[in-house]
């Protein structure tokens, strides 16, 4: 009873202090009580984030970074900017990255099953593709001064182990081994007891998906190009090992993992939690991979559209041309006479 009550007030006190934004660790402390943890509600979505260093530095100073080096192309070429969906999709991925470790995602990822799933799909089907829409080997190219790109930048990206880790193949199997590996491994289960390898995790999970989504969405010069065809190709594939993964994980008839299992949280079940992640990989990663397979069909249709308009661009100067010595042959000579002929 003593200790019930101790809890309560200890959770009164973090409240109070998150909402001042003072002693943060105090608000994590308490909520590591998962018996604590309440049934999260919309209201959560706005109010509940936490402030993790580790995260947000890094997340400020790549945003800061990029955004430096946009404003320098767009000095440097007024002529040609940077395009503003590049920006959009790259500050939009890095908020996509603050939500699912700092917002109420972050905050029961260790205590329900479908909220950790939650995060994978953000990380790796939303934040990952965002990031690489923004284009940011080509920004950092043009930002670059020429002796550092051609010095550090060029070199880096035609070295060997750059060449293997961007192979489509190598991105496909990475892609698919860290999702299988990570689930049916111990692996899994000390993330949830584990912060250090939780984070690990988290980055893997990221990193392996810019690796795959690199030569997939194709706006980054990369050591190998795919056609339109190919890329779609490898996101069908990729979308049905996925849902295969969600499809496992929903039919399994008990909880995989010992943590969900013995948590009572009173307003779910492990095995209903379970269900729910399952079905987030399954419907939500699905439709990740659907509507990146539209960008990519429209973007087949814009190329198409500008190879067509090249190659009238050509024909239409071979007629001019053709008209141009048309008009410079001389009218109305006598054709030579054949060789050979006599009187």
């Amino acid at each position: 009873m003593l200790h019930s009550i101790r809890l309560s007030h200890l959770r009164r006190l973090a409240v109070a202090a998150a909402s001042t934004g003072g002693l943060l660790w105090l608000a994590q402390a308490a909520r590591a009580a998962t018996e604590a943890l309440p049934e999260p509600s919309p209201v959560d979505l706005l109010r509940d984030w936490s402030f993790d260093p580790t995260v947000q530095l890094p997340l400020l100073m790549v945003a800061l970074g990029y955004v430096v080096a946009v404003r320098r192309i767009d000095a440097r070429h007024p002529a040609n900017p940077v395009p503003r969906s590049h920006v959009i999709a790259f500050l939009a991925g890095l908020a996509t990255i603050e939500f699912a470790l700092q917002g109420v995602v972050g905050t029961y990822d260790d205590v329900l099953f479908g909220d950790h799933m939650l995060q994978h799909v953000l990380l790796m089907m939303v934040a990952a593709p965002l990031l690489v829409l923004g284009a940011p080997v080509t920004t950092v190219l043009r930002a670059a001064t020429p002796a550092v790109r051609t010095r550090w930048l060029l070199p880096i990206l035609h070295s060997r182990s750059v060449r293997l880790l961007s192979h489509p193949a190598v991105g496909f199997v990475l892609f698919a081994g860290v999702l299988w590996g990570t689930h049916f491994s111990g692996i899994y289960e000390l993330s949830l007891e584990n912060q250090a390898v939780h984070d690990l995790e988290h980055l893997a999970y990221l990193t392996i998906a810019l690796i795959f989504w690199w030569p997939v969405v194709g706006r980054d010069p990369a050591p190998w190009r795919l056609p339109h065809l190919a890329r779609l190709l490898l996101m069908l594939l990729q979308m049905v090992q996925s849902a295969f993964l969600g499809v496992v994980i929903l039919m399994a008839p008990a909880p995989l993992y010992a943590h969900y299992a013995e948590l009572n949280l009173g307003w779910i079940t492990p095995l209903a939690d379970q269900q729910l992640a399952g079905g987030i990989m399954w419907v939500v990663g699905g439709l990740g991979f659907l509507l990146l397979s539209l960008l990519v069909v429209l973007d087949w249709m814009v190329a198409d559209e500008r190879e067509a308009a090249r190659i009238d661009a050509r024909l239409d100067r071979a007629r001019e041309l053709g008209a141009r010595l048309d008009l410079a042959a001389p009218r109305g000579a006598d054709p030579p006479a054949p060789s050979g002929e006599g009187g």
